[in-house]
């Protein structure tokens, strides 16, 4: 990797920086509230602030509420069970983090 690239590479993460209220990521996902709420309680989003009227979501609770929402309509996957796909997938990406640190190469990409 060139020092070019290294420079790029330590740019600003966008999804770390981005904040959107209920209603914003509800738009954006084209969630319903009563959904993005449901999930904040079962422990799938992890918002800053007290209450959904003052509650803000990072980039990571947009992608998180996007998988969220397919799992929903595509599968029928209730809370608890989304806030279980999540987790498993979060620590599958988790593992294949490390065998690529590792020099390992991650078979199915």
């Amino acid at each position: 990797m060139s020092k070019a690239d290294m420079q790029l590479a330590r740019g600003p993460v966008v999804e770390e920086e981005i904040q959107l209220t209920l209603m914003e990521l509800c738009q954006a996902c084209g969630a319903a509230e009563e959904h993005v709420i449901a999930w904040v309680y079962e422990g799938v989003l992890e918002p800053l602030g007290d209450g959904p009227q003052k509650w803000h979501f990072t980039g990571q609770s947009l992608r998180r509420t996007r998988v969220a929402l397919r799992l929903t309509r595509d599968l029928e996957v209730n809370p608890p069970g989304i806030a279980l796909a999540l987790d498993l997938l979060d620590e599958i990406a988790a593992l294949q983090a490390q065998l690529q640190r590792a020099g390992m190469r991650c078979r199915g990409k």
